[in-house]
This record gives structure tokens, C-alpha cells and sequence, in this order.
């Protein structure tokens, strides 16, 4: 079997909205029966099926399945060790893209009658 090559010299992604199995498979040096196989291993990917349950990817998965790639067989993670590097990694992103650093203590609770009031105050104001 040939040696896979690194992400560094995967083609570059074409700016497309959607991409087939097949694309995918050349873009990422991964074969079909892989893509599948992910799609059952790692939740975050989840594909458009469309007629005749043809997959369709987009930008954002094709970018996730080298990241995977790149887990896998260029850092040598398991199957497992991959999806919970994954589930780190995207728990710190939500946190970067909000600019907030990640809670060590539960968020306090919600009084919820001042957020009614304040609501109501807010559908007044539009009303105006």
C-alpha cells in the first residue's frame, strides 16, 4: 500500500457550496468506504443526502475530514482517542469564537421572572 500523503500536500478545496463522496475522497487522499465509515465514528459529520441518498459535503466537512486524516494517520490517535481530541477541540472553539475562557463552575441559575420582565419590557419597546 502507498504511503498516505500529509495534509500539507492534500490539493487545495475548490470554493464550492457542495462536494460528492468522490471529491471528497481525492481532496482528502481518503477512500469512500472510509468517508462512510467516519460518518458512523464521528457525530460532527454529518453530510447532505439527497436523491437516491447520494452524500453531498460541504466546505466545513471536507476541512474536518483532513483534520481527522490528520489524527489518525499522521499523529496516530485511535478511532476514539480522534473523537475525543475532536470534542476538546470544538469546546475550546466555541469558547475562542465567544472570547470567553471556558467555565470551571456551572453558570449561575436564571431568574426566570426577570428575564420575563425584561423580555416584556423589550416587546413594548418594539411595539412603540
Amino acid at each position: 500500500m502507498s504511503e498516505q500523503p500529509a495534509n500539507s500536500e492534500l490539493p487545495p478545496i475548490p470554493t464550492k457550496r457542495y462536494f460528492t463522496i468522490g471529491e471528497v475522497s481525492e481532496l482528502c487522499a481518503v477512500k469512500p468506504h472510509v468517508l462512510r465509515y467516519w460518518e458512523q465514528e464521528f457525530s460532527q459529520l454529518k453530510p447532505v443526502k439527497r436523491r437516491g441518498n447520494r452524500r453531498y459535503y460541504q466546505h466545513h466537512e471536507v476541512m474536518l475530514i483532513r483534520r481527522i486524516r490528520s489524527l489518525l494517520y499522521e499523529e496516530g490517535f485511535t478511532i476514539t482517542g480522534a473523537r475525543n481530541r475532536l470534542l476538546q477541540e470544538g469546546a475550546g472553539d466555541a469558547h475562542a469564537a465567544a472570547g470567553t475562557e471556558p467555565a470551571a463552575e456551572p453558570a449561575p441559575a436564571i431568574d426566570l421572572a426577570e428575564l420575563k420582565r425584561e423580555i416584556g419590557a423589550l416587546i413594548e419597546l418594539l411595539k412603540s
